[in-house]
């Protein structure tokens, strides 16, 4: 009966993203994951989000949906830091 459960060979095989893995499809971040990083309220990552230019936070749509890669976020961060 297990082996019935864990049976796999019904599902299509699916073309590999590009430069992704498993990995980085499990980490995608949520608006409210991002907020809590970078310690600044939901309606600030939002807004980012509809920036132009250097402005502007990376985002993947899904449906309705915003998710961020933690890379992207950590590139974002480096295009603002200035030096002192």
């Amino acid at each position: 009966m297990s082996a019935m459960l864990c049976d796999t060979s019904h599902r299509p095989n699916l073309p590999a993203l590009p430069h992704a893995t498993d990995d980085d499809v499990d980490r995608l971040l949520t608006v409210d994951d991002v907020a809590a990083l970078l310690r600044v309220p939901r309606s600030w990552v939002y807004a980012r989000t509809r920036q132009r230019g250097v402005q502007r936070l990376p985002f993947i749509k899904l449906g309705k949906y915003v998710r961020f890669e933690p890379a992207a976020v950590r590139v974002f961060l480096a295009r603002l830091r200035t030096s002192a």
